[in-house]
């Protein structure tokens, strides 16, 4: 029995169900987190935060969580890309987001970056 031919459906239910599973917050602050693409050859996904997501102060720390984590747990996924829609559309700018916030420092090489899990959202 091949898992290949249903590979596909599986690696966005796993997908789907990482962000219900680690982020039942942007549901219940009346957000939505959904797949805007999934490229299995490249291991590239797209997530679109909608709802209240757009606009909030704290979305950029989610999407930095989602980020660093979604890799970590589910092996086929190379890269995550995700934004709220409201970065003005324009070209190439997901990946690569550090989101700084007032108040806060970021020193660069100290924190070993590589295994950053990012900011926690305080929820």
């Amino acid at each position: 029995m091949s898992t290949e031919t249903q590979g596909g459906d599986d690696l966005e239910e796993r997908v789907t169900n990482f962000l219900r599973r680690n982020f039942p917050q942007i549901q219940m602050h009346g957000g939505s987190a959904a797949i805007q693409d999934l490229n299995r050859e490249t291991g590239e996904v797209t997530i679109l935060l909608g709802g209240a997501c757009s606009g909030c102060g704290i979305s950029p720390m989610t999407i930095q969580a989602i980020k660093s984590r979604m890799v970590k747990e589910i092996p086929e996924i190379e890269q995550v890309h995700a934004d709220t829609g409201m970065d003005g559309g324009g070209g190439g700018g997901g990946g690569g987001m550090s989101p700084s916030f007032p108040g806060e420092t970021v020193e660069d090489g100290d924190d070993g970056s590589e295994t950053d899990e990012g900011p926690q959202a305080p929820f």
